[in-house]
């Protein structure tokens, strides 16, 4: 079996699925947490979780007696977004989440949803970035106008990726992922601009919601020319 076949066959299985979806914001759960997430026991949920391990697409980390599971970096999030967002064979159902999670929320580590979006067309729009092989770079207007809202280029550009697409679950067009798109909303939520909305803790999907303040949407207006 090729490797595509591989992964396509751990990916394909709803309980595994349902796992990688609830990672997908980039925190580290528990295989007691993910086994509810997925509406399994605690024995089918360690045999899961040893498969999508196993396959790469998961690491994990030991503290004391306890073990905690994330997505194995951001190009398996990258990629689980983009086949998310992959049409359907049957019609396309309705958005099932809620407008809220469909305006913003975290995949991974960067900004998704309307915002994200928007967000990247301004960007790209207005030339803050500019296509480069594998994504995107700086240019000379966006280094300035990040640097002076506080974005850390530097740790920015120690990622794998500095700049690159992210197809979109939700909108079908893409939002900003890799180190770029990490340092951006880090600075959006340390501004307080966003901020995390924490639901019921079951409730994994939801606890991926990003909020806009009032302020925030003042800045976004007014640094990007985005109404939030």
């Amino acid at each position: 079996m090729s490797s595509l076949a591989t992964i396509a066959s751990v990916i394909g299985d709803p309980s595994r699925s349902a796992m990688l979806q609830a990672l997908l914001p980039g925190e580290a759960l528990t295989a007691g947490e993910l086994a509810r997430v997925a509406g399994i026991g605690a024995a089918a949920a360690s045999g899961q979780m040893k498969t999508l391990v196993e396959s790469g697409l998961v690491s994990v980390h030991a503290q004391g007696r306890h073990r905690y599971h994330r997505l194995a970096g951001e190009e398996v999030a990258a990629a689980l977004e983009t086949l998310i967002a992959l049409p359907q064979t049957s019609p396309r159902k309705s958005w099932p989440h809620g407008d809220a999670f469909r305006q913003a929320r975290l995949c991974w580590h960067h900004v998704a949803g309307r915002l994200g979006v928007a967000l990247h067309e301004r960007l790209s729009g207005d030339g803050w970035i500019a296509a480069a092989p594998g994504g995107w770079d700086l240019t000379a207007r966006g280094e300035e106008r990040l640097g002076r809202l506080g974005v850390d280029l530097a740790a920015a550009r120690k990622a794998p990726r500095f700049a690159c697409d992210c197809m979109d679950w939700s909108e079908r067009r893409p939002h900003l992922s890799g180190g770029l798109g990490r340092e951006i909303t880090s600075m959006l939520i340390a501004r307080r601009w966003l901020n995390r909305i924490e639901p019921a803790a079951t409730d994994l999907v939801q606890r991926r919601r990003l909020a806009c303040t009032p302020e925030g949407k003042r800045a976004l207006s007014s640094e990007f020319g985005i109404t939030a």
